[in-house]
């Protein structure tokens, strides 16, 4: 994904588009404000709110640790936007490489 996608109007507009799609049977959108509770609100329940994570991790290659999966992050347009720019960004400033990931030595640092 390019990185103009990963600014908070293209993700405020994709994840609403997202929620909003036919594709998500159990959203019960009418319409809502970006600041509005998914939960409180009966746009997502929690099998939405499952969906809506599998979708963030495919779109922009994150990670959505279980620990994350609280209403802090994900229970609003606003929360979602801002819980992606910072993972996103997070990923986007680890320079490492794969093999230090996996306990190699980087080259060079005998």
């Amino acid at each position: 994904m390019a990185k103009e996608s990963h600014c908070p109007p293209h993700i405020r507009e994709s994840l609403r588009a997202f929620i909003s799609a036919p594709s998500l049977p159990l959203a019960r959108v009418d319409s809502f404000q970006d600041d509005d509770s998914f939960l409180e609100k009966g746009i997502l329940d929690s099998t939405g709110v499952l969906e809506l994570v599998g979708h963030i991790e495919k779109e922009y290659g994150i990670r959505v640790e279980a620990d994350e999966i609280i209403p802090d992050n994900l229970d609003s347009i606003s929360k979602l936007t801002v819980f992606v720019e910072r993972k996103t960004a997070s990923k986007s400033s680890w320079s490492g490489s794969p093999d230090h990931l996996a306990g190699k030595p980087s080259p060079g640092l005998d």
